[in-house]
């Protein structure tokens, strides 16, 4: 005897099946462009979150590359220091992503779009490209330094516009977490690089 198909089980099997399969055949577009503001209800202008944005990226593209050069000599030390300065790097380098995150949700609050891409961070940074091989560690120190005080006083700058546009959310960002952090990371630094150090080039 034939065994009769339930017409209304079927279709919710199928429709099930169709809600759980990846539909890979999406259009590609973008639903918000770089540089655009989405007004977000945040009490600051348009106008004040696209500067605010304008800084922050590019504090971020100078933080993204820091935190890579960080795992570069991490990777790359060597010398009669190299456990210290080893996990020193790392420990800098953990910092710096926690940075990175900071200032990107701090883009994408105020209504803007992060930078995220190497390329677009290659083309952005102000941060000069280190080699592609191993330095000793005073130069890899050295480079980190200068670096740092790169930022710092980009920073101190993109921190007095904040609050010139009315933006205190965003002064506070740059001062209290981009700017303590550097500091301290080039203070750090630094003292590896005295005259009593055996670090040397």
């Amino acid at each position: 005897m034939a065994t009769k198909t339930n017409p209304k089980k079927t279709a919710s099997t199928a429709q099930r099946t169709a809600e759980v399969k990846p539909n890979l055949q999406q259009y590609e577009h973008e639903t918000q462009k770089y540089g655009e503001i989405v007004k977000m209800p945040n009490g600051l202008s348009e106008r004040s979150c696209k500067e605010s944005v304008a800084l922050l990226n590019q504090c971020l593209a100078d933080t993204i590359t820091l935190r890579d050069m960080y795992k570069k000599h991490h990777w790359q030390v060597v010398g009669a220091t190299f456990n210290q300065l080893h996990l020193m790097y790392d420990q800098h380098f953990l910092a710096q992503v926690e940075l990175v995150d900071i200032i990107a949700e701090r883009i994408q609050l105020l209504g803007g779009i992060a930078i995220a891409m190497a390329a677009d961070v290659a083309e952005m940074t102000k941060i000069p490209r280190p080699p592609r091989g191993r330095e000793p560690a005073a130069v890899q120190i050295k480079r980190l330094a200068e670096a740092h005080e790169q930022i710092i006083i980009a920073t101190r700058e993109a921190a007095d516009k904040a609050d010139e546009v009315g933006d205190p959310g965003t002064n506070d960002v740059l001062v209290s977490n981009v700017l303590r952090t550097n500091e301290l990371q080039v203070w750090f630094l630094t003292e590896h690089l005295v005259a009593a150090s055996p670090v040397k080039a």
